[in-house]
């Protein structure tokens, strides 16, 4: 067996539209396959330096983030190595990815920097709608950034399979995205700068 400790990690908010990108790839791949025990699926949402000891018991780290590269909204890039960290942060949108290179930083501080790291970024669109989800630009590269996770994840020696049936999911099943989409109210009846379901309206 590929001894190999491989973390894979969605970081990012929800909460706030597009910075879900992150949350949303891990919480697909966790529902369509299933991995080696060596493979870690974990939501890091904005947690920061508590990531830190789970990133230094892995030997390869896969990040999927949303991250402002200065492209056009919806682009996948996939950074490699040394790169990463440059990469989160190219541009500060919000707490998470200052916590997240301080992490790396640690890790590297400390030598148990993984061997291996791998982030697959994309351009968001929107950040600034609090309740919002994802825009259509960003959700289309779900699946393309699960085939790039897929290919290190095989290249990593843990070849994952299709899952059969459901299975627990990553998050709280109010969480989940057909259900957090399908519950906001239409446009013409939400306020776009927020969702009701989040903020007290009648206090505006």
């Amino acid at each position: 067996m590929n001894s190999k400790r491989i973390l894979v990690l969605g970081i990012g908010n929800i909460l706030w539209a597009d910075e879900g990108f992150g949350v949303r790839c891990v919480e697909a791949l966790n529902a369509d396959w299933e991995f080696p025990p060596q493979v870690e699926l974990m939501d890091g949402g904005t947690q920061g330096l508590y990531l830190l000891p789970y990133v230094q018991e892995a030997d390869c780290l896969l990040v999927f983030d949303a991250v402002d590269y200065g492209d056009p909204a919806g682009k996948l890039r996939e950074v490699i190595g040394d790169q990463v960290p440059r990469f989160m942060g190219a541009k500060k949108m919000s707490l998470h990815q200052t916590g997240f290179q301080e992490v790396l930083m640690a890790a590297e501080l400390t030598n148990k920097l993984p061997t291996e790291l791998v982030l697959i970024g994309v351009q968001p669109e929107e950040l600034e709608d609090y309740g919002g989800s994802l825009r259509d630009v960003v959700k289309a590269q779900i699946a393309p950034a699960l085939e790039l996770a897929l290919s290190w994840l095989e290249r990593w020696g843990a070849t994952p399979v299709v899952r059969q049936g459901k299975t627990e999911g990553i998050n709280n099943p109010a969480l989940a995205l057909a259900l957090y989409e399908g519950e906001r109210p239409p446009a013409d009846q939400a306020y776009r700068l927020g969702d009701a379901r989040f903020l007290n309206l009648e206090a505006i």
